[in-house]
């Protein structure tokens, strides 16, 4: 069967299903799709036997709701601490989630079904900046490659999917994310929701200093997360090809330079002490994103407006914050 499709919009009363909607993604990817318009979204909820991981929960699911759109925003994620010291919890729990996903689409005649990689599944000496056609062409970065398996996998199962049934299934591959709905748990979060809870605990307790993970040398890329979900769904509209594509901003910046940037935005004033005995992670990965601005999208939000944006949301969310 053929890999081509003709792009059909989704229409404002499709039914599409988000999965994930509690994390940083879906949930900001269900508040874009309500500001334009899209009204029939639906969501599953693992207390309600909605559990991912569980095949017939899902299955029932679909046979209820019948999506016919899908944004796969479910995972196990996690900074390189997490990824590194819970390696086997990463690449069972993904790739059983994804492949229940991925499958059940395609027994319930999902219209377009939209997976989500990751930028950290590229080499982890890749040039730069990173080219869609660069994955799988070099050695993986160690601390994460549980992570990174599944979601080359799950990446891997949507081309096959695409190529023996001629489902119109695509990737998208994010650079590092960050913005309001975060995780900002001490150990388990990313760099950049960690630094921002780190440095506002540091300035209320009034700590003359505090301890920042690595050197501090690699380059980061980071992507407002309401960009992000503007790209979503622009990709679902206007994509429809068994490459993935990269989502990101096009610039990056030394973890040095953005720690003084959150310790800024946060208005913390005491000092702070590397801690080399911690990884790096990869030196660069900053992403190519030719394809998609060709499309017609690119990123909107500056580093320092959202920086500006998430820690507001954090300190008014701060009950209630997932940390």
């Amino acid at each position: 069967m053929t890999n081509a499709h003709k792009l059909i919009n989704m229409e404002k009363n499709s039914k599409i299903f988000v999965s994930g909607h509690n994390g940083l993604v879906g949930s900001n990817l269900v508040k874009e799709l309500n500001n334009q318009g899209y009204d029939n979204i639906i969501t599953i909820e693992r207390k309600n036997h909605g559990d991912l991981l569980n095949k017939d929960d899902v299955d029932q699911f679909f046979c209820q709701q019948k999506p016919e759109y899908v944004f796969n925003c479910a995972a196990k994620v996690g900074g390189i601490k997490a990824n590194d010291t819970q390696s086997g919890e990463y690449i069972r729990d993904n790739l059983i989630m994804q492949t229940n996903l991925i499958e059940l689409s395609r027994l319930h005649g999902v219209k377009k079904f939209m997976f989500l990689g990751s930028s950290c599944i590229y080499p982890r000496e890749s040039q730069q900046p990173i080219y869609e056609d660069y994955l799988m062409t070099g050695p993986l970065e160690q601390t994460n490659i549980g992570y990174a398996i599944a979601k080359i996998a799950g990446l891997t199962m949507c081309q096959m999917y695409r190529k023996q049934w001629g489902l119109d299934y695509i990737s998208v591959m994010p650079t590092n994310l960050y913005g309001p709905r975060d995780n900002f748990h001490l150990t388990n979060s990313h760099v950049l929701p960690g630094l921002m809870r780190r440095f506002h605990e540091a300035k209320i307790a009034g700590k003359p200093e505090i301890e920042v993970w690595g050197s501090g040398r690699p380059y980061r890329e980071f992507l407002y997360i309401e960009d992000l979900a503007k790209g979503l769904v622009f990709v679902m509209n206007n994509y429809s090809d068994p490459k993935p594509i990269n989502i990101g901003t096009g610039k990056d910046i030394r973890i040095r330079e953005i720690v003084q940037k959150v310790q800024l935005v946060v208005g913390y004033e005491g000092n702070v002490i590397w801690n080399t005995d911690y990884p790096d992670g990869t030196t660069r990965k900053l992403l190519n994103v030719d394809k998609i601005n060709d499309l017609g999208w690119k990123a909107e939000t500056s580093l320092e407006t959202g920086l500006i944006k998430t820690y507001k949301w954090f300190v008014d969310n701060y009950e209630t914050a997932r940390k």
